[in-house]
């Protein structure tokens, strides 16, 4: 970057807690998004000629962390690894209502299949409009609109049949 006019160490402290959150609430695995962390940075610095500006990187960091958490999960759906204590969530400032069902919510979330779980990360989890997680995951706003509202129905219907929710 420093070779295009763009500070690395900069960009990798404005934006490392964005890019370890996306693969966290992914793939609710603190160790595994520390590495695809790491590798999302060690190939922005490879492709820091390619990046233009400060907000490409941004979006291209995204992108990148996106596509490598997906990857990792189906890499652990071919090859089942024991699953570690739950970790506690990175603090991000309280939350109000029900642990209990937020907790729930995760977990029902995690079993949505990798395009739709990472389309409802990027909306609820990290706030994005569904025209920028379009644009990160190539494809088009109408898919990621169907994408949630098909999620958001599935889970609608798992917390009813749970007993949770509109009465």
């Amino acid at each position: 970057m420093e070779g295009a006019g763009w500070d690395f160490d900069a960009l990798v402290r404005e934006h490392q807690s964005m890019v370890f959150s996306l693969a966290y609430h992914f793939l609710r695995d603190r160790q595994a998004a520390e590495e695809i962390a790491q590798e999302v940075f060690l190939a922005l610095h490879r492709s820091r000629t390619d990046i233009e500006s400060p907000a490409h990187a941004a979006f291209w960091l995204r992108k990148v962390a996106a596509q490598r958490s997906i990857d990792e999960a189906r890499r652990r759906k071919r090859r089942p690894q024991v699953a570690l204590e739950a970790t506690p969530e990175p603090a991000a400032g309280g939350t109000p209502g029900d642990p209990m069902l937020g907790e729930l919510l995760r977990r029902l979330i995690a079993t949505l299949p990798e395009t739709p779980r990472m389309v409802m990360v990027m909306r609820y989890q990290e706030d994005l409009e569904p025209a920028e997680i379009a644009a990160l995951l190539e494809m088009p706003v109408t898919t990621v609109k169907s994408h949630l509202k098909r999620s958001l129905a599935l889970l609608r219907g798992k917390l009813q049949r749970r007993g949770v929710g509109e009465q």
